[in-house]
């Protein structure tokens, strides 16, 4: 996810406090007794809080990886049931009754399968989790009430299945191959540079938006930032870290720019759809889990397809 995006639904947004109901502005208090309005940062976040969270996020990552590398499956797992919980939390608030407890497990079942059974686990544990949402959303209102929305609600829980714990569980995989570690790394750092390069390019450059309708914040410029950043950090981590070809990192980067906007763009659309911000408010200056993964998660399932057909 882009540190310097803003999201919320298009149109003009009512201020935060509408209690007011008159239509008559109030009278402003004495200049004197008015405190200097705060600066909106550029980047339309509380932008030393997101360096902060992204700091300690980083270390986590960087320890586990180093010390203990089985750990990371905890991580993702922990890190997918908050994202779900956010996810169909919003949803329900929008009324689309996705079934969360099978979401919920599911989503476990795609983490901890893919340990023992790889592959084969996580696609078993995918498709046991859609048939049993269908079925739960089927008789959620018992034998004798026809269920409402049925088709809509079921392709949406089938859709966050796939984008969320499905896509997470080829990080999981990375990490139990050989230089599993190292794998993860890879996915990591150049999913954060991409951006880094692209907050930084777009904050200093940015001229062009790229889809105004969908992100407004992104733009072309920060797209090329990101491009080179995603490019250069693929070649340094594949050569130096896998001891792997040059040119490995260099498709790795390329696809991940890709990846990793796709995932920023559609994120931005599902909040827009929803007329929300933020999926949650856990980290402060992200947002919620989802918000700190959307860009990760395709990428990661990029990664882990890139590396193992060419490393």
């Amino acid at each position: 996810m882009t540190v310097g995006r803003a999201d919320g639904p298009s149109g003009p947004q009512l201020p935060l406090d509408s209690g007011d109901t008159t239509g008559v502005t109030p009278a402003a208090p004495a200049a004197e007794h008015s405190p200097a309005p705060e600066k909106p940062s550029k980047a339309g976040r509380n932008l030393p809080a997101a360096i902060g969270v992204g700091a300690a996020l980083g270390a986590l990552v960087i320890g586990i990886l180093l010390f203990a590398p089985t750990a990371w499956l905890a991580v993702v797992a922990c890190a997918i049931a908050i994202a779900t919980w956010e996810v169909t939390k919003r949803l329900r608030e929008a009324d689309v009754r996705v079934p969360r407890i099978p979401l919920l497990v599911g989503g476990q079942a795609m983490i901890w399968l893919g340990w023992p059974y790889d592959t084969t686990g996580v696609l078993a544990a995918f498709a046991g989790t859609v048939l049993v949402s269908m079925l739960w959303r089927l008789f959620e209102r018992g034998l004798h009430a026809q269920p409402h929305n049925f088709l809509r609600d079921t392709a949406v829980t089938v859709f966050t299945a796939a984008w969320l714990p499905l896509l997470a569980s080829f990080a999981t995989l990375m990490v139990l191959e050989d230089q599993g570690a190292q794998r993860v790394f890879c996915l990591m750092i150049v999913s954060v540079s991409s951006d880094i390069g692209g907050y930084a390019a777009g904050v200093l450059f940015g001229k062009h938006p790229m889809a105004p309708a969908i992100s407004p914040k992104k733009s072309w410029e920060g797209f090329a930032g990101s491009l080179i950043a995603c490019v250069v950090a693929g070649v340094l981590t594949v050569t130096l870290m896998l001891d792997a070809a040059w040119w490995i990192g260099v498709l790795l980067g390329l696809l991940l720019v890709l990846s990793a906007t796709a995932g920023d763009l559609i994120e931005s659309q599902v909040k827009r759809d929803l007329g929300i911000k933020d999926m949650g408010t856990l980290l402060p200056g992200h947002g919620g889990i989802m918000d700190r993964l959307d860009s990760i998660l395709p990428s990661a399932f990029v990664t882990w397809l890139v590396l193992a057909a060419f490393v």
